[in-house]
């Protein structure tokens, strides 16, 4: 089989699609439903993401109950206020305007975690953050398909961990790493929504030749 090359407007659309990648919020999502056809690409995406030692160490567990929801809701309600107690008085004034997570409104939760090996991982040694990195880039290629058919992603971090593991009976030495709201929107942002809040500005790409 003859390698795959992609031409520049191949290129083109790749780049297009890593820019108008947004996170989407609770008041974003439409309850529409999403083809099965649609989430198999979106979750065979993930499987397709580079791991250290091809370890694959990632786990998806789709959220459908309403009632592990609503308790998953109500423990991001518990979290959230405490960030915000963290902010400047000023922030907390613009961080209660913000609608940090769609549990509810989204059609499809997706909870991804990290499976650690028993055995030894090639590559893992000296650096066993790797494979929770590996997740990190399973759940990049579902962002970016998801995107690339015009379906909404968001990645809902207000959570307490363990509390989450309890309420999906997930093993003890699984790490959450990712929970997620997959849907279809009424719209996608021109730019990032806390960069139009100004809640941040965004940052120059700064390149460090050789060392600091």
């Amino acid at each position: 089989m003859s390698q795959k090359l992609f031409d520049s407007s191949e290129q083109d659309t790749l780049a297009e699609i890593i820019a108008h990648r947004r996170d989407i919020r609770g008041n974003n999502f439409l309850s529409t439903p999403i083809e099965k056809e649609k989430l198999d690409k979106i979750l065979n995406a993930a499987s397709l993401a580079p791991s250290v030692g091809f370890s694959q160490p990632w786990e998806f567990v789709m959220v459908n109950d309403k009632a592990t929801r609503t308790a998953i809701v109500d423990d991001h309600r518990l979290a959230n206020s405490a960030a915000k107690e963290k902010f400047t008085r000023n922030e907390q004034s613009k961080y209660s305007e913000l609608k940090l997570e769609g549990i509810i409104e989204s059609p499809i939760n997706i909870a991804v975690f990290y499976c650690p090996s028993n055995a030894p991982v090639l590559g893992q040694d000296s650096m066993p953050e790797m494979g929770e990195y590996s997740v990190v880039c399973a759940i990049q290629n579902m962002w970016l398909t998801a995107r690339a058919m015009n379906i909404g992603l968001g990645w809902v971090s207000i959570l307490n961990p363990e509390t989450l593991k309890s309420l999906l009976n997930a093993p003890r030495e699984h790490k959450l790493i990712g929970y997620l709201c997959i849907g279809y929107v009424k719209e996608f942002l021109a730019q990032p929504e806390l960069e139009k809040l100004q809640w941040r500005d965004r940052k120059k790409l700064t390149i460090i030749s050789e060392k600091y």
